[in-house]
């Protein structure tokens, strides 16, 4: 196995400009290898709009890591507007993706992989999604594949002795966690932006991050439908 998987983005602009951006991953912890900046700017220091539920201190962590891990982002769209045109390409170890979309929403889903491997305490349980990363998902496909996730890992940890959650409610602890760290970030972007694109692109994975603790129930029920068959053919657990 390679000791790095990269995940490339590329941006067309509505006024002709491009952009590519690498994510580099390391191969097995998923965490986030892009070297920091060498001068991070004042936005991004702990202490800044620290997160209220943030377990880090200062003397050890003089900078966010989700704040530093967002500065190349910023600037690259830190003047364009979130609801201009933009093409998008996305190429993963496995294929290419390619979509028209908004500045917003490209930015976003880049954003939402970045954020996940930064390092900040409150996003690593996304970091397998980060390994298997759908660029441009949809809410439908967002609660599929976090759910998914989380029970997966419910599994394991039951493999292993330890406690596990078949009910999601940590799986809504999570989001909750993550609303509150979105909403200390964003206000880190104001001071960084002069456009709202990046800004946008947080609010818009918030709204998900928001929404998803009060209708995980509803939104699961909606794919329901799509596990009938095996719902039908198996009512009893195998042996």
């Amino acid at each position: 196995m390679a000791d790095t998987q990269r995940i490339t983005y590329r941006l067309s602009f509505a006024d002709g400009a491009r952009h590519e951006m690498a994510v580099e991953l390391d191969a097995r912890t998923l965490a986030l290898r892009n070297r920091p900046p060498v001068e991070p700017p004042e936005w991004t220091e702990l202490g800044c709009e620290q997160c209220s539920n943030c377990p880090l201190k200062e003397d050890q962590h003089p900078y966010c890591p989700l704040a530093l891990s967002l500065v190349d982002l910023v600037k690259l769209c830190k003047d364009v507007a979130s609801y201009e045109e933009m093409e998008v390409e996305v190429e993963t170890p496995e294929r290419t993706t390619r979509a028209s979309t908004t500045v917003q929403r490209g930015v976003a889903s880049l954003m939402g992989l970045v954020i996940a491997t930064s390092g900040c305490p409150h996003t690593t349980f996304f970091r397998p999604m980060a390994r298997f990363h759908l660029p441009l998902a949809s809410e439908e496909e967002t609660i599929y594949r976090a759910t998914s996730t989380y029970l997966l890992a419910q599994y394991f940890r039951r493999r292993r002795g330890a406690i596990f959650d078949f009910d999601l409610q940590g799986l809504v602890d999570a989001y909750q966690r993550i609303h509150v760290v979105n909403t200390h970030v964003a206000k880190r972007l104001w001071q960084a932006v002069t456009k709202d694109s990046s800004l946008n692109a947080l609010i818009l994975l918030d709204l998900f991050s928001k929404a998803m603790p009060d209708t995980i129930e509803d939104s699961l029920e909606e794919i329901r439908y799509l596990f009938e068959p095996f719902l039908e053919s198996q009512t009893t657990l195998p042996g």
